[in-house]
């Protein structure tokens, strides 16, 4: 894109819309695109974000840069733009943010449930911080990304030094409360094929966010992460969250690995080198939590000085790694199916981030293996008396 196409589309926004400072303008959404390795001219595609509340524009934008951003540029806008709350109606849906109403804290700061006037429930995440422009932009970009198994981010607020992101509420919570968190849902176990279900549906998840043009990696995935609804169906949180936080110090490999920092990839810990193939790494952690319903950072056994993780990947032997089987699953589960399920949480969780599968391989090779255990035992809730036990898995090949 040249000087004089740039100075014309900057000259119809300004002739359009009216913006006291273009340059200031220009500057922040070049940051909020740098952020995402939008480098050249392709930022100007992002104009759009900051401005696209003005109806006028949405016509120019429709015209102008819908077909120049798609040919040319390779950058997917959506026509979604993100709400834009206010603190009062915020206040008034969750009580005036009672500690009744507050459901954890994460990264982002305190969470809070909350109900809408219209009758929706949402998840409402608070934090202290000043009006920032870049706020705005990046949960404008955030919104605009639509997928049947990713959180849906609705809108923001900021106000009186606070900042707020306002999602979808998902009822059933985290899948790791119902693996092992404080409450967990013993009684009633999560079956093979239920498993594998919620793994296919956040390897979606995962997958659209490395398809968007320019990509999206997570960076901060993790089985708490990943929240089921009410139809136990999987659905991705806190994508794209760490851009809202700027640079996070972690741990480097001597450090004793916490459960959150398990779930970062060697090249994470050592130089902060994400990538999709360190999503790729987390989503492996998760599998072998999903596998063994149990903490990554745990040790295998109390004569282990590894945790699960490590055991996993220093293990040459497939039928060592099934005595990490939830003994949970029982029999409802094919040899076949839980040997292949391993062999791909192994793949994921390979050192050498190059040796790692992409994200529409995991989707593929989970959607196979759930296929397959679906014909080969009988609907999902019920073990099948036919399946081999876990005791009899991998019988070792020497």
């Amino acid at each position: 894109m040249g000087i004089q196409v740039k100075c014309v589309i900057i000259s119809i926004i300004a002739e359009v819309v009216p913006i006291p400072d273009v340059n200031e303008s220009c500057s922040n959404i070049r940051r909020c695109c740098r952020s995402r390795g939008i480098g050249g001219d392709s930022w100007l595609a992002y104009m759009v974000l900051p401005i696209s509340q003005t109806g006028c524009f949405k016509n120019i934008r429709d015209r102008i840069f819908g077909s120049l951003c798609s040919r040319h540029i390779g950058v997917q806008l959506s026509l979604r733009e993100a709400r834009r709350f206010e603190l009062r109606e915020l206040s008034l849906a969750t009580k005036n943010f009672s500690d009744r109403n507050l459901i954890g804290e994460g990264k982002f700061g305190e969470v809070y449930k909350g109900l809408l006037q219209d009758g929706m429930l949402v998840a409402i995440k608070k934090r202290a911080g000043a009006p920032s422009q870049e706020f705005i932009d990046e949960a404008c970009y955030l919104s605009s990304i639509q997928h049947r198994n990713l959180v849906t981010l609705l809108g923001y607020c900021q106000e009186n030094n606070q900042q707020f992101l306002v999602y979808e509420y998902i009822p059933n919570g985290s899948v790791s409360i119902h693996l092992y968190g404080v409450g967990q849902v013993s009684a009633q176990k999560i079956e093979f094929k239920h498993r594998l279900s919620i793994a296919l549906g956040a390897a979606k998840g995962l997958a659209h966010l490395h398809s968007l043009s320019p990509r999206l990696v997570h960076k901060d995935f993790k089985t708490a992460n990943v929240l089921v609804d009410e139809n136990f169906i999987a659905k991705v949180a806190d994508a794209g969250l760490r851009n809202f936080l700027g640079r996070i110090d972690v741990a480097g490999p001597s450090s004793q690995v916490t459960a959150d920092e398990i779930f970062l990839a060697p090249e994470v810990r050592e130089f902060r080198r994400f990538s999709e193939k360190s999503d790729v790494y987390s989503f492996g952690v998760f599998l072998l939590e999903l596998v063994s319903g149990r903490e990554a950072s745990e040790l295998p056994s109390s004569n282990s000085t590894e945790n699960l993780v490590e055991w996993v990947q220093n293990s040459h032997d497939y039928s060592n790694i099934s005595s990490s089987i939830d003994s949970r699953l029982g029999s409802s589960f094919t040899a076949e199916g839980m040997e292949e399920f391993i062999r791909l949480t192994v793949r994921c969780l390979e050192p050498s981030s190059e040796r790692r599968p992409t994200m529409s391989y995991v989707v593929a090779e989970l959607d196979r293996i759930l296929d397959k255990e679906m014909s080969l035992t009988t609907v999902m809730g019920e073990g099948s008396p036919t399946v081999t036990l876990g005791s009899q898995l991998f019988r070792a090949t020497k």
